[in-house]
């Protein structure tokens, strides 16, 4: 097996084997640790935690990552992990737009994985899962803190528990094929929204080429429709979990939304999956996506001129803000029925100990949720700036490197909790943007139902007490 270009021993893919323990064990092998400092216990030191899992089962649910290396680094990471432990652990993946309906059926009928990841903020399930702050504050003293946006995607401030533990953010650049911007004077592509209404509108008449936003049931239709409305300042609720959607600014939002629709826009936007605007960009069959670097790297694997072709732009400036949201986060929850879950624990500590090679392996798709276990990803002459995976010119992703000044949360301003998860699953937001932009309601309308449905949530995420405001 190889990382970053370079064969590793089976020592080094196993370095934190040895996590958290809880229960009797916790002292004993902090202790063993330095007292949460970035040294973990050897995999071959046979003590601590690792003796008590000996034999037993550790089954983990997760996507099929838009980046098959990844994929292929985790599978035989999390084996060789549980063979120097004991444990028999096995890895299922399934689409990611089946991730939540197989949780759900899992937590329905009590059982099934001790371990499931999703890829956007689990608040809704936190009634069902175990509460992690342990790992999460162990976790914070070995590698110090989490960036706000994964924090935010897995604490409940009102209940004061981790729901999840996040491992992994996603930034959500503009992708823009740059020979179809030159042609319009924008050889950097579009940095407004406005911009973007213009330019767009102009190469789909002079060019034949539609801009690629999606308004259907998928992960970057609901991360579009938010950084929209973030940016002419409206949002589903305040920062104290007020619901607040139905403004002059949202409207205003959905509005912008059905022009950029009529003028630049074709209806196929309304039956996109997740990975429909990735294919249309590499066909060259859209000008300007919001989406992470994936579609990206598949065009450097198929053909690198369409790949050079290919740049990126920072969230775009709006009349009020100039914010996206995360493209996704990786968050792993453990249901209260699993079997084992101290295994899981030390299994997500290991996995942050190793997080260069999963970045690495991610090529470069996966950002850490605690920065000083990558630090070769934004360091001067680092990763970002002299891409290891060969982009022209090499320091194309540079400007990821202040992704976390322009990157916000499900939920902001306030946390990404158990109501806006629901909204998010139920695909509210795209579905208010659809149904202005197709004409069967005025953007007024629009945000006056997803309102009533917005409000719905909310109580009933309140009267279960998981949600503050009022």
């Amino acid at each position: 097996m190889k990382a970053n270009g370079q064969n590793f021993t089976r020592r080094q893919i196993l370095r934190g084997a040895g996590g958290l323990a809880v229960g009797a064990l916790a002292t004993q092998l902090i202790e063993a640790c330095g007292g949460g400092s970035n040294k973990t216990t050897p995999a071959s030191s046979g003590g601590g935690a690792p003796n008590v899992l000996r034999g037993t089962d550790l089954k983990i649910l997760v996507w099929s990552h838009f980046v098959p290396r990844f994929d292929d680094w985790f599978d035989p990471f999390a084996k060789a992990w549980g063979d120097a432990n004991g444990v028999r652990v096995s890895v299922d993946h399934i689409n990611n737009a089946d991730l939540r309906p197989r949780t759900a059926a899992e937590i329905g009928a009590g059982q099934g994985h001790d371990l499931i990841e999703l890829i956007d903020p689990p608040a809704d399930y936190e009634p069902s899962a175990l509460d992690l702050t342990d790992i999460n504050k162990e976790a914070q003293k070995r590698w110090g803190d989490q960036v706000p946006v994964a924090r935010a995607s897995s604490f409940n401030p009102k209940t004061n528990v981790y729901y999840g533990f996040c491992h992994a953010w996603v930034p959500d650049p503009g992708d823009y094929r740059k020979s179809m911007w030159e042609k319009i004077g924008f050889a950097n592509g579009p940095k407004t929204w406005q911009d973007l209404l213009e330019g767009g509108r102009r190469i789909k008449r002079e060019q034949g080429v539609q801009m690629g936003i999606g308004m259907s049931n998928e992960i970057d239709s609901n991360m579009a429709a938010r950084a929209l409305i973030w940016s002419y300042g409206g949002s589903i609720q305040d920062k104290n979990e007020k619901v607040v959607i139905n403004s002059p600014e949202t409207i205003a939002a959905v509005e912008y939304m059905t022009q950029l629709y009529k003028d630049a826009m074709t209806p196929e936007v309304f039956g996109w999956n997740a990975a429909s605007n990735n294919q249309a960009l590499v066909a060259g069959q859209a000008s300007w996506i919001l989406n992470s670097i994936s579609a990206y790297r598949t065009a450097q694997k198929t053909d690198t001129k369409i790949s050079d072709d290919i740049f990126f732009t920072s969230a775009l400036e709006g009349p009020k803000a100039k914010l996206a949201s995360e493209h996704l986060v990786g968050v792993y929850i453990i249901p209260k029925f699993a079997k084992n879950p101290q295994a899981g624990k030390e299994f997500l500590l290991n996995l942050v100990a190793n997080y260069k090679d999963a970045t690495y392996n991610s090529e470069l798709y996966n950002f850490p949720a605690f920065p000083s276990t990558v630090p070769d990803l934004a360091k001067a002459g680092g990763w970002l700036e002299n891409d290891p995976f060969g982009s022209n010119p090499k320091d194309k992703l540079s400007l990821l490197k202040n992704a976390q000044d322009w990157s916000t949360n499900v939920g902001y301003p306030g946390p990404a909790n158990a109501a806006e998860g629901e909204a998010f699953a139920t695909f509210v937001l795209p579905q208010m943007m659809a149904k202005a932009a197709m004409g069967q309601l005025s953007a007024k309308d629009a945000v006056a139902q997803a309102e009533s449905q917005i409000n719905a949530i909310y109580k009933k995420w309140r009267d279960q007490g998981l949600i503050g405001g009022a």
